[in-house]
């Protein structure tokens, strides 16, 4: 696949507006080749509501030859056996990522409304990462695993385990961190054997084809291990989870989407990974340091513009330090610098279009309607799709604003008696994605401890990296990205057994 420039390519030294004039070019990948559809669709660039470039609308005739080509390639190569094959692959992918992370950088901010500080982290610098943590990790990852003999029937048998790939995985990812999304998953399905037809996120299609593109002209990725499909159609993606040629499938989204994906698959039994939605809890007791807190649940809540299903959305407060607190991140949300996206100096873009600005702002008003109050934010600002931090308080931990996902620059304060008030508050909830809490270290373990979420950040630590597995409880999802565990999604585990002698 290596020889396969073409117009669509990210060109070598690309400036960002290089990047941005070659957008309009980008392809899909089926079968080794990069190629066209009969119709397009715009993308949006959300800080400036312009036109940033045009995607192929794949059809659902082409959906299904990507599986085909993706069931041949898994069926009739040696790409699941061939482990030197995979890690010399996966080392040309982080290359190429590496090479032309400048260029990506540039479409990403375009496209997607990322920050230039962000793409250094979750938007792109990790995600290129994560390939080469499984490049790695495949080199010395084991295979089989030796159980030993057994006697059975005067013989004893010799047992051991053997690993394999899950078979083609239909990767489906959302609009928010559509590198990272992608990444996670490829990466992993790759490094296991695994075939994989990636679909893009219809609102950042473009930088997702880039990744196809790099993938065609500088990887050995043989043709129909990887196919990158862009579509508004739902239909398309469909196709990803009822078709039989597809094993497994791997989605990153809503709740309800995801619902509706693990439904459509139940008819052929696939193998479903869910990574969903989150409202997620940040807990301040009352022996925290309050401006270490405030500073992690103002800014972090507002990280791209607060579009990140693990961001702590709702923040407990003890009703004792309830104004302070409150006071101190209406003040840091006054600080947070919005807009073009491009400046090293904005901290916070624009949500991802219209249609989800309006969704935001309708939330909040439902939410003052329906008792909360309004400190700070709440307001439209053009051009492009930005909202105002918005700051909440006298929020009932049953209403909407406190149980649904809101996906914008919103945090929602509600007041607790005790400890027991807040465990209860927290996990009052369908979700359990992630959360955080602030206080004397050994109560603050404590307390993550009776929450009921897949990752805890105590005292602001980090747990977002390569080699750390992600994921939720309850209804943010099923199964983990990332880490040893992300690697072990895509893989089956075949027990053989075989005689070797009588017993003594």
């Amino acid at each position: 696949m290596g020889s396969q420039e073409t117009a669509a390519t990210i060109t070598d030294g690309a400036d960002g507006a290089n990047a941005a004039e070659h957008v309009a070019a980008r392809h899909l990948l089926i079968d080794g080749k990069l190629v066209g559809a009969d119709r397009t669709y715009p993308s949006l660039n959300p800080a400036t509501g312009e036109v940033l470039g045009y995607a192929p609308e794949a059809s659902v005739e082409q959906a299904r030859a990507a599986v085909a080509a993706a069931r041949r390639a898994f069926d009739t190569g040696d790409w699941a056996t061939d482990v030197a094959l995979r890690v010399r692959c996966l080392d040309q992918l982080h290359r190429a990522l590496v090479e032309h992370r400048d260029e990506l950088a540039a479409l990403t901010i375009a496209e997607v409304g990322a920050t230039a500080a962000l793409t250094q982290g979750a938007q792109l610098d990790q995600p290129i990462a994560i390939v080469r943590y499984y490049a790695d990790l495949l080199k010395d990852y084991p295979m089989t695993e030796d159980l030993g003999n057994i006697e059975s029937r005067g013989m004893l048998h010799h047992r051991w385990v053997e690993k394999e790939a899950a078979g083609v995985v239909g990767a489906i990812i959302a609009y928010n961190y559509p590198n990272q999304l992608a990444l996670a998953k490829l990466a992993p399905a790759l490094a296991a054997g695994c075939t994989v037809v990636l679909k893009a996120a219809p609102d950042t299609p473009l930088i997702t084809l880039a990744l196809g593109e790099l993938i065609a002209n500088h990887t050995d990725i043989p043709p129909g291990v990887v196919n990158v499909l862009s579509s508004s159609d739902p239909a398309v993606g469909a196709v990803l989870t009822t078709d039989e040629g597809v094993d497994m499938v791997t989605f990153t989204g809503s709740t309800p989407t995801g619902r509706a994906i693990m439904a459509a698959a139940s008819e052929t039994l696939k193998r479903v990974f869910l990574e969903l939605g989150g409202k997620s809890a940040a807990i301040v007791l009352d022996d925290a340091d309050f401006n270490m807190a405030a500073v992690f649940a103002s800014f972090s809540m507002v990280t791209h513009a607060g579009q990140g299903c693990a961001l702590t959305s709702r923040l407990l407060v003890p009703n004792s330090h309830h104004d302070e607190i409150v006071e101190l991140i209406k003040t840091n949300f006054s600080h947070v610098r919005y807009g073009d996206p491009t400046d090293p100096k904005t901290y916070m873009g624009p949500l991802i279009s219209a249609k989800q600005r309006d969704k935001v702002d309708g939330m909040v008003r439902r939410a003052v309607a329906a008792g909360a109050t309004l400190v700070t934010g709440g307001e439209k600002i053009d051009p492009g799709f930005f909202y105002t931090p918005t700051l909440l308080t006298d929020v009932d931990p049953d209403s909407e604003i406190a149980q649904e996902e809101v996906f914008g620059p919103v945090l929602a304060v509600i007041g607790y008696d005790d400890d027991d008030d807040a465990v209860r508050i927290a996990n009052n909830s369908i979700y359990g994605l992630s959360g955080a809490v602030f206080g004397s270290q050994d109560r603050a373990v404590a307390m993550a401890r009776r929450i009921r979420t897949g990752t805890f950040s105590i005292n602001g630590g980090n747990y977002f990296s390569p080699d750390a597995p992600f994921g939720g409880y309850k209804q943010s999802g099923i199964g983990r990205e990332m880490g040893v565990a992300g690697l072990e999604e895509f893989m089956e585990s075949k027990t053989f057994a075989a005689p070797v002698g009588a017993a003594e």
